[in-house]
């Protein structure tokens, strides 16, 4: 499984991936998080799905980075272009993948600021094809194992918050779906993007970089529980 985060807020863009691949009984480490810049056009791209249908894709998307990417304005127009190639590797292999009993199945995180974009831009791309723009409203986006990580984020997190912050919270949402799943874990990735700096501040962590964090807050969760309101369970507690 996989666990990427992309978070858009008012100050730039912030991006988390784990890099564990298991196959059975063993696990490796492979890179999800990966970063583009040609002049002032710079993205970032995650994704989640079948190995296969995502070196397919990048392969292919690869060519449009080297030849055309420069000529681009937005970064919906990078997203496009990334959306038809992946209808081109559906109508190539869909059939063999799904009669095999697999599932096509590639979703993918696309963010940046394009020399003609008047802030950064985030995006989720279906496999089918089609997406849809992560906006202020609902700021952040998990492709993979999701259910874990999005409690504290949707909590805490807003488009006005700083990227410090959400780059803490991201770190914790991660640390909430390592601790529940065996197929989620460091090596971590990590992306900064400020805006309009047309740069990006990048960073892999080991557990043993961030272990004292996953402590602090495991010990302040178990404080906090202690010091919930409890008269409402006394009743309870009391009856036979």
């Amino acid at each position: 499984m996989t666990y990427c985060l992309g978070i858009r807020i008012k100050s730039g863009l912030v991006a988390l991936a784990d890099t564990r691949l298991t196959s059975g009984t063993d696990t490796a480490s492979a890179r999800k998080l990966y970063t583009y810049k040609r002049e002032q056009n710079t993205f970032f791209l995650m994704t989640s799905g079948l190995r296969s249908v995502r070196d397919k894709a990048m392969t292919y998307f690869e060519e449009f980075i080297e030849e055309e990417l420069v000529e681009k304005g937005k970064v919906y127009e990078a997203v496009n272009e990334f959306g038809e190639i992946l209808k081109k590797v559906g109508k190539e292999d869909k059939h063999s993948i799904e009669s095999s009993g697999l599932s096509f199945n590639l979703h993918t995180v696309i963010g940046g600021q394009f020399k003609n974009d008047h802030e950064p831009k985030m995006y989720l791309v279906y496999p089918e094809g089609n997406w849809v723009e992560i906006t202020e409203g609902y700021p952040f986006v998990i492709i993979g194992n999701s259910g874990y990580g999005k409690p504290i984020l949707k909590r805490t997190l807003t488009y006005n918050s700083s990227i410090k912050f959400a780059l803490k919270t991201g770190f914790l949402s991660f640390d909430s779906t390592r601790v529940s799943v065996n197929d989620v874990g460091y090596p971590i990735d990590v992306v900064i993007y400020k805006r309009d700096s047309h740069e990006f501040i990048e960073r892999r962590y080991e557990d043993k970089e961030l272990h004292y964090v996953s402590e602090f807050w495991a010990d302040k969760l178990s404080a906090a529980i202690k010091q919930v309101p409890d008269d409402w369970t006394e009743d309870l507690l009391r009856s036979k």
